[in-house]
């Protein structure tokens, strides 16, 4: 009988540690999406004034390591990045230009732990429209 409750309080309380846990990954996930988003803010920086202007949606954020082939093609391209950059859920994140959400500039999110467009769970640059 001791030894049921000894085991009863053993698993009471990895629960609350797994508990406990899930939410600091959470948050770290959370906090390395905006990380990179401030990254991406950087980087297009860099790239625009290399090439005059901000990749197109449809070149996507993969100007960045990969010279576009639609136009505008830029005539002074260098790779920004070495590799394609994936949120902490292993989906890429989503370029617009002009966003929805900034459509004087543009959107760069992750799609969050779904992975859906348009997803609610979405962690995009819009908190912060005043310096992208």
């Amino acid at each position: 009988m001791e030894m049921l409750i000894v085991l009863a309080i053993i698993a009471l309380l990895l629960g609350v540690a797994m508990h406990s846990l899930t939410g600091i990954r959470e948050n770290a996930q959370k906090e390395r999406v905006q990380a990179d988003i401030s990254s991406f803010k950087e980087l297009l920086v860099a790239y625009e004034l290399e090439s005059g202007s901000l990749p197109t949606t449809e070149q996507g954020l993969q100007a960045l390591w990969t010279k576009p082939t639609v136009e505008p093609i830029p005539q002074h391209w260098r790779a920004l990045l070495d590799q394609p950059a994936l949120d902490p859920w292993g989906h890429p994140y989503v370029y617009l230009n002009p966003g929805k959400h900034n459509p004087d500039k543009y959107d760069v999110y992750s799609m969050g732990p779904t992975g859906q467009p348009d997803a609610p769970d979405a962690i995009g640059n819009w908190a912060d429209t005043s310096s992208n």
